[in-house]
């Protein structure tokens, strides 16, 4: 079956008007109407996708929607953007850290705040300002890694436990 090319301008036109599951229903009753390779003949002259189409002509042979279940698309994390931050807020705290004075747990204590980190990152590492994520979410990430934002100070040697009054 020969589409005009008008008609092939119009059914594009349409489907981009429409959404979601609207969408794909109209792309499902255009290729049922073609009959028998529609669905190949739809994606080679109109440009669309196959994997939408097959759920389209699903949806309407179901006669209900499919949820697209855009919650669980989510936000990327900045490791996704920035792939060796990790490595160069690692790098730079480590510089600035130290272990617990106690030795009762394993994280580093580090003076350097999320604020000087965003900092550093930009002057030491060559990241721009804008590409950078928030402090907030540096100091998360900083966190992750086991460093946390406490003044350094050196281990206090234990007071004498003797009275004055015994020497």
């Amino acid at each position: 079956m020969e589409v005009s090319e008008e008609l092939k301008i119009a059914y594009r036109e349409a489907a981009q008007a429409l959404k979601g599951h609207d969408r794909r229903i109209f792309m499902a009753r255009i290729v049922k109407a073609r009959g028998r390779g529609g669905q190949s003949g739809a994606e080679r002259e109109l440009g669309w996708c196959r994997e939408t189409l097959r759920k389209g002509l699903h949806e309407l042979a179901r006669g209900e929607p499919i949820p697209d279940n855009y919650s669980a698309r989510g936000r990327k994390p900045a490791e996704e953007h920035l792939p060796n931050l990790l490595t160069d807020i690692k790098a730079i705290a480590d510089e600035q850290s130290q272990t617990d004075p106690t030795f009762k747990t394993t994280r580093l204590y580090t003076r350097i705040s999320a604020a000087e980190m965003r900092r550093q990152l930009t002057v030491q590492k060559g990241y721009t300002a804008e590409e950078l994520p928030s402090e907030e979410t540096i100091r998360v990430k900083m966190n992750t890694l086991g460093y946390e934002l406490r003044s350094v100070q050196k281990s206090r040697p234990k007071k004498d436990s003797r009275d004055e009054r015994d020497l």
